[in-house]
């Protein structure tokens, strides 16, 4: 049962990450006002893929305790 939560928590995540890149990437002018550049949907993007990456090793470790028990 653990596991199952473990997947549905993932595909909630993915989900999320999916809906943000695409606000980033459709959006024209972003929440300070300013216009939206390649460079700045890219920085933006980096900074999610960051965001991401930590959460996805936090999700990491808790199928790692998940599997040992």
């Amino acid at each position: 049962m653990k596991l199952k939560t473990w997947w549905l928590s993932n595909v909630v995540w993915l989900i999320i990450f999916g809906i943000l890149s695409f606000i980033i990437m459709t959006r024209k002018v972003d929440g300070s006002g300013l216009i939206e550049t390649p460079k700045i949907r890219l920085v933006s993007l980096i900074v999610l893929n960051i965001f991401f990456s930590f959460i996805f090793l936090i999700q990491l470790i808790i199928l790692l305790i998940i599997k040992r028990k």
